[in-house]
């Protein structure tokens, strides 16, 4: 489902992305957050094996990918997977 999910969102990120322009379309998709609430007191994380990096990503690093997507204006149409590698896995 998530698949289905995120090739939906890539393709309504290209439409927009041409159809509302100058105005800039971008997704990030993080992945499974290790230190968020939900996660932090699960170490075991079943996705945690399956991530190229060897951990789960941080809310730091999810915070820093959404701050460079809205500075840096030159960024359009694009679908930021900050998760690790596991969504090539």
């Amino acid at each position: 489902m998530v698949t289905a999910f995120n090739g939906g969102i890539t393709g309504l990120v290209k439409t927009l992305a041409v159809e509302i322009a100058p105005h800039r379309i971008n997704a990030i998709h993080p992945g499974v957050v290790g230190d968020s609430p939900k996660w932090r007191d699960a170490p075991e994380h079943p996705h945690l094996a399956r991530t190229p990096i060897g951990r789960l990503v941080t809310t730091a690093e999810v915070v820093d990918a959404t701050e460079f997507v809205l500075r840096n204006t030159g960024v359009n149409a694009l679908d930021l997977f900050v998760d690790g590698g596991l969504r090539v896995t």
